[in-house]
């Protein structure tokens, strides 16, 4: 396969900035998802790579060759789409064909790519079915075998598995996994399910009004965020911000939080910051060094686990937990090592 490598992409739609010097290197073989809220210049960017839309400065590069001018049959590129696209009055068979007739290749050689893409995917037996005949679920696998006979140097995914439900959408992304241990190719993921984007992902990139937040693995993305966008989006629940006025700043490192003093070396704030703590991190057992009480709003029961929803002194907290609670008040804690710092800009202060 090959690596692609975008320098300073711009785009925008009269005065509105869609893609903002975006940059990015992509090595060979490397699933990258393209994660962030909706609007945020996902899908642009991925049709400005696929050749569907132009590039207003900024160039891209797949295999060491400048690909912004040509038409997309020539880039060698193959896309997925969200809607399946997929030709309705052909059949399975036809519709993984299409491309490679086009392109003129031997009956045998047609033959030969789509039953290989067909058993790979487990759908040699739909190979006669018409569209309209097939779940949502061997629809999308039919538009992943058309992608795959063209053997393309990238794969581009737009939101593949959005039109699909829970259960299917679980199945699909092991597929999609399996597809990419078993071909080694490039990919590139649009998503706005973080779950997607976690379980994916080689490298995501988070994107927030055409700008890069943070690239990196979901490790790095979830452990070490560059800021309280890129915090707050990937996790679920969503991390609890606490806001430290400037008042409660004691010798520019000792921060008061819910009635506790908490001690930080090598710091000398002198605005007010943020204090960030990861629902999973808060436990409901009086075990670590910083300690509260809460009043519980609601509990949400997931058989498994928890999802706790309390107040305290103004601050909505919430915590993830396995412990079953039937309680409107708790004692909770969590470890000071487990706490994000971010100035007021918003930004990561790291220690």
């Amino acid at each position: 396969m090959s690596e692609i490598i975008i320098k300073n992409l711009n785009k925008s739609y009269g005065n509105n900035k869609v893609i903002n010097s975006f940059d990015i290197e992509i090595q060979d073989g490397e699933f990258i998802v393209l994660v962030g809220p909706s609007g945020c210049g996902k899908s642009t960017l991925l049709r400005m790579i696929s050749g569907l839309e132009t590039v207003d400065e900024g160039e891209i590069f797949l295999d060491k060759k400048l690909i912004n001018n040509l038409i997309p049959s020539k880039r060698g590129i193959a896309m997925v789409f969200q809607s399946y696209a997929l030709y309705p009055h052909m059949n399975v068979y036809e519709n993984m064909s299409f491309g490679l007739k086009m392109e003129k290749l031997s009956k045998n050689e047609i033959d030969q790519k789509v039953n290989e893409a067909a058993n790979t995917l487990q759908i040699k037996d739909l190979l006669e079915r018409k569209p309209k005949e097939l779940s949502g679920g061997q629809r999308q696998r039919v538009a992943i075998g058309r992608a795959i006979t063209r053997n393309p140097k990238l794969f581009l995914f737009d939101e593949p598995l959005s039109n699909l439900d829970a259960a299917l959408r679980s199945e699909m992304r092991v597929e999609i996994s399996k597809l990419h241990e078993k071909m080694k190719s490039n990919i590139i993921y649009v998503t706005h399910d973080q779950v997607e984007a976690m379980t994916l992902a080689d490298r995501i990139v988070i994107l927030n009004n055409g700008n890069i937040e943070q690239f990196g693995t979901p490790n790095e993305i979830y452990s070490d965020p560059n800021n309280i966008f890129v915090a707050e989006f990937i996790g679920s629940p969503k991390m609890n911000i606490i806001k430290i006025d400037k008042e409660n700043i004691i010798n520019g490192n000792t921060l008061k939080v819910l009635n506790n003093e908490i001690k930080f070396k090598q710091l000398n704030l002198k605005d007010e910051i943020y204090l960030g703590i990861r629902p999973e991190d808060i436990s409901v057992k009086d075990e670590h060094s910083i300690k509260f009480e809460v009043k519980v709003d609601l509990i949400e029961n997931l058989g498994f686990e928890r999802i706790i929803y309390s107040s305290t002194l103004n601050n909505e907290i919430k915590i993830k937990t396995s412990e079953n609670i039937q309680r409107d008040t708790l004692n909770i804690s969590f470890p000071k090592d487990k706490l994000y710092l971010f100035d007021k800009n918003k930004k990561r202060i790291r220690q």
